[in-house]
């Protein structure tokens, strides 16, 4: 694949500009000025390089200030965004949160939710709060692969939100409880809320199944197939806090809310030993990774919404840049996580610009 590394064109009518920011219309404005102090593009190039030799990905794309400085691969083609879904339900909720429509603090108890295998007294207890921060305490068997279950205490062993376990039965409730308590679907709803509203360039409904294994739990997962470009402009809402260009589609409330420490980088490393000294230590959020114990001011305040094999979607906001890539896994191209990692340490690297002040709280 050949790096497509940006000669300046696109028409004036396909963006706006607020701020000094730009928002993507129906298409994206490409900008390279090789003469700009903000990019190292001679490491850009070498990173392309790496991109095709040590790397599976399948299209890669850096925004900055909502223009694209850099494109690898199929930037258009629509695939699965594996747990990149959990960040984009945890959007959906705001609206629902804020109008009292959900009760974060109502239980697994006061749902009415059961399970193939039964529901302890004590994970009977768990609030939604706590389901959509991985703290739920309830270890029941998921019917969609993808959690770390494997590091599971026994069941019944702790108490309601007391413990951080990433697990696919937490966040397969949590799309249940969605539709439960407002009677929407969730894919109506990315497409009202987000596909919509942002002109996402690939957005299909018809792609967009629910599945899972109903012998094992009742609760299906909701895969997403968005395209890089398209999971770009997530990030771009998410960079302004809901806002695009002028109108507030989430409010900054809640994506302040969804990138707030529910468990910190220590708590994390312990429960799951995989994360240990793997190159980031992140935090969570509501279905949002967090950056966290980072020395390199670019990386302040930074945060992802991430997904197996190499999907991912981060806001670099000391530095207005966004990342988003995936792979494909139809041609069973699947990243290390090493490589992942990899990639979100080389990203800001080659930013040589301004830096914003970031408190992180």
């Amino acid at each position: 694949m050949k790096l497509r590394l940006v000669l300046a064109f696109v028409s004036f009518l396909a963006f706006n500009t607020i701020h000094g920011q730009t928002f993507p219309d129906e298409t994206w404005e490409y900008n390279i000025d090789k003469e700009s102090k903000d990019w190292d593009y001679d490491a850009l190039k070498v990173f392309n390089n790496y991109i095709i030799d040590s790397t599976k990905l399948t299209g890669l794309v850096i925004i900055h200030k909502g223009k694209i400085v850099f494109e690898y691969g199929d930037i258009v083609e629509n695939s699965y965004i594996a747990s990149c879904r959990k960040s984009i339900l945890s959007i959906l909720y705001g609206k629902y949160v804020e109008d009292k429509t959900i009760d974060l603090n109502k239980t697994i108890k006061q749902l009415g939710i059961d399970d193939v295998d039964g529901i302890l007294p004590e994970e009977e207890k768990a609030t939604v709060q706590e389901i959509i921060s991985a703290r739920s305490g309830v270890y029941h068997k998921e019917g969609y692969p993808g959690g770390m279950q494997q590091y599971a205490p026994e069941r019944g062993s702790v108490k309601h939100g007391s413990y951080w376990l990433y697990s696919n039965w937490d966040f397969n409730v949590a799309g249940y409880i969605f539709e439960k308590e407002t009677g929407k679907n969730i894919y109506d709803e990315v497409e009202v809320q987000l596909a919509k509203p942002l002109n996402m360039q690939d957005w299909d409904r018809g792609l967009q199944k629910k599945e899972g294994d109903t012998t094992i739990s009742k609760y299906l997962a909701y895969p997403i197939w968005f395209s890089t470009r398209d999971m770009a402009r997530i990030g771009v809402l998410m960079l302004h806090n809901g806002n695009w260009n002028g109108n507030q589609i989430i409010s900054k409330n809640w994506v302040q809310e969804m990138i707030k420490e529910r468990t910190n980088y220590k708590e994390l490393n312990t429960n799951v030993p995989s994360f240990r000294d793997s190159g980031i230590d992140f935090g969570y959020g509501y279905m949002w990774w967090l950056f966290q114990n980072v020395k390199d001011k670019r990386f302040e305040g930074a945060y992802s919404a991430r997904g197996a094999m190499g999907q991912n979607i981060t806001v670099f906001p000391a530095i207005d840049v966004v990342l988003a890539f995936k792979t494909k896994a139809a041609y069973s191209r699947r990243n290390s996580g090493k490589v992942r990692i990899d990639i979100l340490k080389k990203i800001p690297t080659f930013y040589t610009g301004s830096v914003h002040n970031i408190t992180v709280k």
